[in-house]
């Protein structure tokens, strides 16, 4: 374990939407933010994410010798220029069935460790759900520490927009994440994943850039109505979710124009959220948006639409809403090589706070 401290910690994220490697260092005893560092970011490839997106549903076991050398090259790539004391290796997940096989996430965090010659942190997910977790979402301890970095005084929301969309209900008042009360977090349902996926089947292009075909579109309430309608919304959080959960939403959308198809999936997302809401303990003052879909104005305008409170995007409070989730997995490595707690039950439904990751050193 490290010593007691502030320390240097650089935290990588490839996350579900599958476009590259985000790098972020922050200053950390795992308890508060001290300072944050440099970013960096490494795209993949079209050939590479064309690579990726191949593996999704596979564990391990199936052909993944190609997906394994992208991700593990394209962290060591962006890695390397870091220097930092300890880092953390998140791996790009490609299967998630809680309750069912588990998680996976491709990646060796011990040859990592030996590549860049310091100590890594990774496989974070694995304890949790050994203990009854769902194993996501994992951001919220670091949520937590936002809010008070920020100085709130009221409770908040954290709404993180990748594939999937994930909102993290902090009460920052409380003295500490795993405390009763101060979290309550879960995936709200597909945020950028299945927009992604419709731009890349239809046009050949990674995403709705600047929600331009979604503006130009109409929502189909039909096909809105029956997405709402699906058993994951009645679901009590905490509750998670795979990339393609729900990919039959393509086939909603399937007889639209591109268009009216992309408005439609856009406004999907906005419901979930809105749905969401419904399991806050108390209505959150304000909710600050993180992840590629705050950069969709017709995305975050469909939020403020459809939510009783303030919607802005984390830049508004000093925070970097495209590095948060890098930021977090260096601030849980902290807490992991410090045998602090990186879940607890109101976060994954895990039975009690735990630790979750393994350590490997060069």
């Amino acid at each position: 374990m490290l010593g007691p401290g502030v320390i240097r910690a650089a935290g990588a994220m490839s996350g579900t939407s599958l476009d590259g490697v985000d790098v972020a260092v922050i200053e950390t005893d795992g308890a508060r933010i001290a300072g944050f560092g440099e970013t960096g970011y490494r795209a993949y490839s079209d050939e590479e994410s064309a690579t990726l997106r191949a593996a999704l549903g596979l564990w391990p076991g199936d052909a993944l010798e190609a997906a394994l050398e992208v991700v593990m090259a394209a962290h060591e790539e962006a890695l390397s220029p870091i220097s930092a004391d300890l880092f953390g290796f998140h791996g790009q997940t490609v299967a998630h069935e809680p309750g069912g096989r588990g998680t996976h996430q491709l990646g060796c965090g011990a040859a990592l460790a030996h590549t860049l010659g310091g100590p890594v942190v990774w496989d974070f997910r694995s304890a949790d759900m050994r203990m009854g977790g769902q194993g996501a979402p994992l951001a919220p301890f670091y949520h937590f520490a936002c809010a008070q970095w920020i100085g709130a005084d009221a409770p908040l929301g954290v709404l993180n927009l990748g594939g999937v969309g994930n909102l993290t209900w902090i009460d920052p008042r409380k003295s500490a994440p795993e405390e009763e009360g101060a979290l309550l977090a879960f995936d709200t349902g597909p945020a950028n994943a299945p927009v992604n996926d419709l731009m890349f089947n239809r046009r050949g292009i990674p995403f709705d850039r600047d929600g331009a075909l979604a503006r130009g579109g109409t929502v189909a309430e039909g096909a809105l109505e029956l997405f709402l309608e699906d058993p994951y919304f009645y679901r009590m959080p905490p509750k998670s979710l795979d990339r393609n959960a729900f990919s039959d939403m393509i086939d909603l959308v399937g007889e639209l124009s591109d268009a009216d198809a992309a408005a439609t999936l856009t406004a999907m997302c906005a419901a979930g959220v809105m749905r969401a809401m419904e399991h806050c303990p108390v209505p959150p003052e304000r909710m600050l948006v993180a992840g590629g879909g705050r950069h969709n104005p017709v995305m975050m305008d469909m939020l403020r639409a459809a939510l009783d409170c303030s919607v802005e995007p984390v830049e508004a409070v000093g925070l970097d809403g495209d590095m948060l989730e890098a930021q977090a997995f260096a601030f849980l490595a902290v807490r992991v090589a410090r045998g602090l707690p990186t879940s607890c039950p109101g976060t994954t439904g895990v039975r009690a706070a735990v630790s979750g990751g393994t350590l490997s050193r060069p």
